[in-house]
């Protein structure tokens, strides 16, 4: 008994005295800059939830993550309430738990459907870990598909040999240590000047963040790899989602559902526009040879396969719900 009175206790003194006002304030932590399209759709969520909360849940978003939080940590100071929410990149978080690194699998799918199609399967799965981290998961959207940047062309696996390419999760550096790469881990904030200064030779990721770090000034190539479709996510710590009434979280849910929608479209009509931003700078945009379309797949299917092999339930159960 006595346990349970100190955690209510606990639990009060990490809900904001405005939320017993019937008004809740939170800050959200959006780790990509003002113009990044899913910092965009955090500042849009939050203007859809002071609008059909009739402004009682009120959400403060911060870019650039300016609140001083990176990625690896984020779950953790969400599920403490050191963040009241957060937007999260899944697969830096996968170290802290399997499921969240299966958007990232390489090569599992290759279509914003198919994409779809495993996030629909997986998503119950993401539901339990986030509530296992004392969070409540809102909405996920997808990157663009990540590509090759390069100086020399992308051509086949023995391109990779001896490179030093930056990826932004352990599946990326799996994927391209078997490939024959050098695979690095960087903060953003640092590719830049690494790629100016010689310390890394290429970089994994999409092409949204190709335009975001202006590459076409220290790269030559962007070769459509169709490596993955990484997906963040937005979760809200679990006691602030407790303390709403039922309509407050009704207002959050229905925004949630139609910023996921339009989301998912908008990281499709991305694709694109960024690519096109690519080629006017100078940057060559290839799509992959035969040969080496069919050298990834290889790695791709073996580092599946054995992923398998040492998965814990739910991951095995996602994709199984998959298909795969």
């Amino acid at each position: 008994m006595l346990k349970r009175v100190i955690l209510f206790i606990v639990c009060l003194c990490l809900v904001p005295a405005s939320v017993f006002a019937g008004t809740l304030k939170m800050n959200c932590n959006a780790i990509y800059g003002s113009n990044n399209f899913h910092t965009q759709g955090a500042e849009n969520f939050a203007k859809k939830v002071n609008e059909y909360s009739s402004g009682t849940v009120q959400i403060d978003v911060h870019p650039g993550g300016s609140l001083g939080f990176k990625g690896p940590e984020l779950l953790k100071a969400v599920k403490n309430a050191t963040l009241p929410m957060s937007d999260i990149l899944m697969g830096v978080v996968a170290g802290s738990d399997e499921i969240f690194g299966l958007s990232t699998l390489p090569m599992i799918v290759n279509s914003y459907d198919e994409a779809k199609a495993f996030y629909t399967a997986c998503r119950p799965y993401y539901e339990k870990a986030c509530k296992r981290w004392n969070q409540k998961m809102l909405y996920a959207a997808p990157w663009p598909r990540s590509g090759m940047y390069t100086n020399a062309p992308f051509e086949n696996v023995a391109s990779l040999k001896g490179l030093k390419v930056r990826t932004y999760d352990r599946n990326g550096a799996e994927f391209l240590r078997r490939a024959g790469g050098s695979p690095q881990s960087l903060p953003w904030g640092d590719v830049y000047s690494a790629l100016s200064t010689g310390l890394i030779d290429s970089v994994l990721t999409s092409s949204v963040s190709g335009v975001d770090g202006k590459f076409w000034e220290v790269m030559k190539h962007f070769t459509k790899t169709n490596y993955a479709y990484p997906l963040n996510m937005m979760t809200m710590n679990l006691d602030y989602w407790n303390a709403l009434d039922k309509a407050q979280k009704d207002a959050v849910l229905k925004a949630a559902a139609e910023v996921e929608a339009e989301q998912w479209a908008q990281s499709e009509k991305e694709v694109e526009r960024n690519l096109k931003i690519l080629a006017e700078n100078g940057m060559v945009i290839s799509e992959m040879t035969p040969a080496l379309d069919k050298e990834l797949h290889d790695v791709a299917d073996s580092m599946l396969s054995e992923f398998k092999d040492g998965a814990k339930k739910d991951s095995l159960a996602a994709l199984k719900a998959f298909g795969k």
